[in-house]
Parts: structure tokens; C-alpha cells; sequence
């Protein structure tokens, strides 16, 4: 490797990091007022009312989680060639391709979620009485599924707007959630706070989105007509892939969220949420990386310049875990009390399971720029199949766990996960690696494969 080239992966190791640290700036803000409403919340309701507000807006998450196709991967991955080289019908095909999947997402993940709210209300953690007000809340999965103005903002780098619209979400939130405090209100009154932050933050993201596209005169001319999936090769498979791949990470989140509400009772899931909350604080600003490296690889790929992204992801990774590893002390030391000092007292016992949580989140760390790469090289099915055998062994095993060991239990098994998850995402990288370097023929006198890169 020369040093020219080694100096071209440094410099986008440097937009990747200033990117992340714009993302940090909101999500900083965002990860302390999400505690502050979080605290409002426990705090008015208890455990077992907050349990239910838990159990109602994480499977309104999930639904979105799930149905929605991740399309601003494929923003990303089918848009930075045509943005590149100023070839705006091609851009315009991706966005109307990405647009419709929205939209259609959007209409299947409230349907099963309204339906869902009344049929399953016992099974997911509250009553009948409260299913009117959980099928009202499904109706915010319309701002959940807000896909692909993100991911125009990342392809763009308007970073900024990500960061502010993450900000503004939990400033609503935060809003509302003292207003339902101080006029008494029950989970109907936080429930409809929280989907204000969601309503305002998805305003600010279309809106911004539009004018990005309108300054760079990307709409003009758009149509609606011809084949949905027209000079866009291989998209189906491409965001069906993507699309499973995240549905199966929603296993690591909200549905052992749902499970342990359903296995051990509302205040349980209240625990695990809270833990996992401040564990999600602590690991944000390493894992703050992916985002900000999805369009860099992009753009790695579009010009085949496959050995810089593959010495950019290692760069990453020795990054984002060094982070990590201070972060993990941090929350050893640091954890227990500040859970005792935000929620209470009452929630002082969810401080053995955060330390779990914060600990599956560091091996998350260490291996966050590993499944970019393997998007980015258009591989998004080999990730799937590693996050199908994990999660399928997690869900299986939580059950178990859970009645043997509490939330102590799910918490090492959450653990086990994240490492099999690395240890396998890791394993088809180097195979991915292996194969490309046999099928490229090394090239003669210097590499200047990154030259002008910076």
C-alpha cells in the first residue's frame, strides 16, 4: 500500500468521523432528553403503568421496524452513481422506486398494527380498555417510516438535518411529556406526546428533503410512470435483503422487549426498556460511525475501489472499539447510579441487566462497519443469513432465560448474540475479501487506486 493511498482512506476516515460527530451533536441531545422524558414518565406513571406506555410504543417500533424496506440503503446504494455523474432520470427512477415502497410500508404496518392492538392486547402487555388508545398510537407508524428523505440527507451529507430532526424528536417529546405530568394525565397523555415528537420530526425531514432535491434540480421532470423497479437491476433482491436484515436486528430491541413483557410482567419490560435506553446512550457515539459510513462505501464502489474499503472498514473498526471499551467502563462504574439518580429509586434494579445491555452493545461496537461493507458490496444476503441463525437462536433461547434467570438471563444471552453476530459477519467478510483478491489480478508497479481520492 503507498502512502498516497493510505493518505486517501485517512481522508475519508476523516469525513466519516466529522459526519458521525454532526450525528453525535443531535443524538447527544436526543440520548439525554430521551432519559428526561423517560424519567417524566416513570416517574407519574410507575413501573407498571410506564411498563404498558413501554410495551404500546415498542410495537408500534417494531411494526415500523419490520415493514418498512430500509430504503434509504437503496437510496444509497442505487443513487451515488447517478448523483455522481449528474444523471438525474436515473436518480428519479431510484426515488420513485424507494417513494412507492414507503408509502406501501407504511399502509401494512398500520393495518396489522391497529388489528394487532385489539387481538393481541393480553399476549402484548395490556388490556382490553387500553386497546382503543394502542390502536390510536398505531397510526404514528406513518412517522416511522421516513426512509428515504434519510436517506437522501446521508447521501447528500446534510448530516446536520439528521442531527437536528434527531433533537427535535426528543425536545417534542420531552414537551408533551411535561404537560401530561403536570395535568395529571395517564398513558393516553404520554402516548400522544411521544407521537407528537414523531410527527414533528418526520415534518422536518420531508420538508428539508424537498429542498435539497429542488436546490439541486432533481425533481424537474419527474414521473411517476414506466416499471417500478425500470433501470434499477437487481433492487428487489437487493431491498428484500436489506429489509430482512434490519427485521431480524428488531429482534435485539423491541421484540425482547415484547417478550419479556410478556414473560415476567409490564414493570420487567420497564426495566429492560430503561437499561437498554442507557445502554443505547453510551454505545450511540461510537456506533454514530455506520451512518456516516454507508455513503462513503457508496462512493467507494461506485469507482471499484474495493481495497479501500476494505482497509476504510478496518480503520472503523479499530476506531469505534477503542471507543467502546471506555465507554463499557464508564457504565461499570457509573451505570447503577445513574439509573437510581434519573428514574428513582424504583428503578434501581435495572442496573444489573444495563451492564449486560452496555455489554452487547461494546460487541456491537466492535463490529458495526463489518455489515456496511457487505451492503455496500451489494452481498446485503450474507448478512441476512447470519442475522436469521442468531436471531432465531436468541428468540428461541430467551423464553428459557428469562424463566431461569430473570432479566440477567436475557441480558447474557443479549451478550452471546452480539458476539455470534460479529464472529459471523467477520467470518464472510474475509471470505468475501479472499475471493476478490483472487479474482483481481494484482496490480503492476504502485497502487494509485486512491489517487486524488482525498
Amino acid at each position: 500500500m503507498t502512502a498516497q493511498a493510505e493518505a486517501g482512506v485517512g481522508a475519508i476516515l476523516k469525513r466519516v468521523v466529522a459526519n458521525a460527530g454532526v450525528l453525535l451533536g443531535g443524538r447527544s441531545v436526543n440520548a439525554v432528553l430521551g432519559l428526561a422524558y423517560l424519567a417524566v414518565a416513570g416517574r407519574s406513571l410507575g413501573a407498571a403503568q410506564m411498563g404498558v406506555l413501554v410495551l404500546i410504543t415498542a410495537f408500534a417500533q417494531f411494526l415500523g421496524d419490520v415493514v418498512k424496506f430500509q430504503s434509504w440503503q437503496t437510496v444509497i446504494h442505487y443513487g451515488a452513481r447517478p448523483l455522481a455523474e449528474h444523471d438525474r432520470t436515473a436518480f428519479q427512477r431510484m426515488l420513485r422506486f424507494t417513494i412507492v415502497l414507503d408509502v406501501a410500508s407504511t399502509v401494512l404496518g398500520v393495518a396489522i398494527g391497529v388489528a394487532g392492538a385489539f387481538v393481541f392486547a393480553d399476549e402484548l402487555g395490556w388490556d382490553g380498555a387500553m386497546a382503543p388508545v394502542a390502536a390510536l398510537y398505531m397510526l404514528s407508524i406513518v412517522f416511522l417510516v421516513s426512509a428515504t428523505p434519510m436517506g437522501l440527507h446521508r447521501l447528500f451529507d446534510r448530516f446536520d438535518v439528521l442531527a437536528q430532526q434527531t433533537a427535535l424528536v426528543g425536545f417534542v417529546r420531552l414537551l408533551g411529556s411535561g404537560v401530561a405530568w403536570a395535568a395529571g394525565g395517564g398513558v393516553p397523555a404520554f402516548l400522544l406526546a411521544w407521537a407528537a415528537g414523531s410527527l414533528a420530526g418526520w415534518i422536518y425531514l420531508i420538508a428539508m428533503a424537498l429542498i435539497e432535491l429542488r436546490r439541486r434540480d432533481l425533481l424537474a421532470g419527474f414521473s411517476w410512470r414506466g416499471r417500478l423497479a425500470e433501470g434499477l437491476p437487481g433492487v428487489w433482491r437487493f431491498a428484500w435483503n436489506t429489509n430482512l436484515a434490519a427485521t431480524l436486528d428488531v429482534a435485539f430491541t423491541h421484540v425482547a422487549t415484547l417478550l419479556v413483557g410478556a414473560l415476567v410482567g409490564p414493570a420487567q419490560a420497564a426495566f429492560w426498556r430503561v437499561g437498554r435506553q442507557v445502554a443505547d446512550a453510551i454505545a450511540k457515539p461510537a456506533k454514530l460511525l455506520t451512518p456516516a459510513l454507508y455513503p462513503e462505501l457508496a462512493r467507494l464502489r461506485a469507482g471499484d475501489r474495493h481495497d479501500a474499503m476494505w482497509r476504510l472498514v478496518r480503520h472503523v473498526a479499530v476506531l469505534a472499539g477503542g471507543v467502546g471499551i471506555v465507554l463499557l467502563g464508564v457504565a461499570a462504574v457509573a451505570g447503577g447510579p445513574l439509573l437510581s439518580l434519573v428514574m428513582g429509586k424504583a428503578f434501581a434494579p435495572a442496573a444489573g441487566v444495563m451492564t449486560w445491555q452496555v455489554a452487547a452493545a461494546v460487541i456491537g461496537i466492535f463490529a458495526l462497519p463489518l455489515e456496511p461493507m457487505l451492503v455496500s458490496l451489494g452481498k446485503p444476503g450474507l448478512a441476512v443469513r447470519v442475522r436469521l441463525a442468531v436471531s432465531a437462536a436468541f428468540l428461541v433461547a430467551l423464553p428459557f432465560l428469562v424463566s431461569a434467570f430473570g432479566l440477567t438471563g436475557a441480558g447474557a444471552g443479549l451478550v452471546a448474540a452480539a458476539a455470534a453476530m460479529a464472529l459471523g459477519l467477520l467470518g464472510f467478510i474475509l471470505r468475501e475479501n479472499g475471493t476478490r483478491r483472487r479474482e483481481t489480478p494484482p496490480p503492476s508497479g504502485s497502487d494509485d487506486s486512491l489517487k486524488g481520492e482525498a
